[in-house]
């Protein structure tokens, strides 16, 4: 089932808002957040943005020192927490860290991620796309949904990416354990998973005051494009041959400002109140891929696959099952 709330809303804002301008009349005092992969491209926008309005962001980081050097003098290096997507440990132990040291949580922002990697293997054999971006994300979600629960308007916003349309979730061999393993198809279902957990997330916690929301954030060049050589970028249409952005980027690619916009108007915009479990692109509620024009269907509109109720809930069983196994 697909929600009736997936339709824009005309929010009056558009692709190339600034973070500034959705959060202009914001006030953020006493509220705490955790934003993950909070410290490198958009990430570091949205916890710029969030501080400046009064949050107290927390910053789990893989890599501390990177990200200690990245936030200077945005946040203190006490906020800043030692923890891995890629490790379950790492992850339970940065949420019972944080439930033991914190009344609440009012916004929880899985921005983190991993593109187009080699394929590479991890805990019980899981496909490092699929595990970090969702795995470790679910995880982190599920051990924190009770410091939200109860605390009326509290949010999550799971960054998903145009990628989700590549494909839905590959149920009969997700980790690639039969099948050759595809980098792009990898990467698309575990932003098609970013979406879902959003979807199911809102399913459940709606009665407990608590709403989700799933994000593409649209085009822009960051460190999460590190895997890429220069010859796939001009192949994907990014770049021209002499390395400069192409006219599609130039016409679509945002600053990472810009970027990070439609995650801060879902954290945080008095327009969704009464919305959520929606998939949400330009500052905006997403139109779903029919209702977007053919040509460019690829890197707009979103497709049913990831806003599909029941999708979501089977998605979220399995990966219950798989953090047991």
């Amino acid at each position: 089932m697909i929600s009736k709330q997936q339709k824009p809303i005309k929010s009056g804002f558009g692709s190339k808002t600034n973070a500034d301008e959705i959060i202009k009349e914001i006030d953020l005092t006493g509220k705490i957040a955790i934003v993950t992969g909070g410290y490198s491209g958009i990430g570091l926008e949205t916890t710029r943005a969030l501080v400046d309005k009064g949050a107290k962001v927390i910053i789990p980081a893989k890599r501390t020192h990177i990200a200690a050097q990245n936030l200077e003098g945005i946040v203190f290096k006490e906020n800043i927490v030692e923890m891995d997507l890629g490790n379950l440990n790492s992850v339970k132990k940065f949420a019972e860290d944080f439930k033991e040291n914190f009344s609440k949580l009012d916004l929880l922002i899985n921005n983190a991620g991993i593109m187009a990697c080699p394929e590479t293997r991890i805990a019980n054999n899981w496909e490092s796309q699929f595990a970090v971006n969702h795995i470790g994300h679910f995880l982190l979600t599920q051990e924190l949904m009770g410091k939200m629960a109860g605390n009326d308007g509290a949010r999550f916003v799971s960054l998903s990416s145009s990628a989700h349309s590549l494909t839905g979730i590959l149920w009969d061999d997700i980790h690639f354990q039969d099948n050759a393993y595809d980098k792009w198809m990898a990467y698309g279902q575990s932003k098609t998973a970013s979406s879902l957990i959003a979807i199911e997330f809102h399913r459940r916690m709606i009665d407990k005051g608590v709403s989700g929301y799933s994000v593409h954030p649209g085009g822009i060049i960051t460190p999460l494009q590190r895997h890429l050589q220069k010859e796939e970028m001009v192949a994907l249409g990014w770049m021209d041959e002499d390395g400069s952005p192409s006219e599609m980027a130039k016409n679509f690619f945002k600053t990472t400002s810009q970027g990070a916009s439609t995650t801060l108007w879902c954290a945080t915009s008095p327009n969704l109140n009464n919305t959520g479990g929606v998939f949400c692109e330009d500052c905006d509620i997403a139109k779903r891929k029919g209702e977007v024009d053919e040509s460019l269907q690829r890197y707009f509109g979103v497709a049913d696959w990831a806003i599909d109720t029941d999708e979501a809930s089977k998605l979220w069983e399995i990966t219950e099952r798989m953090l047991i196994s």
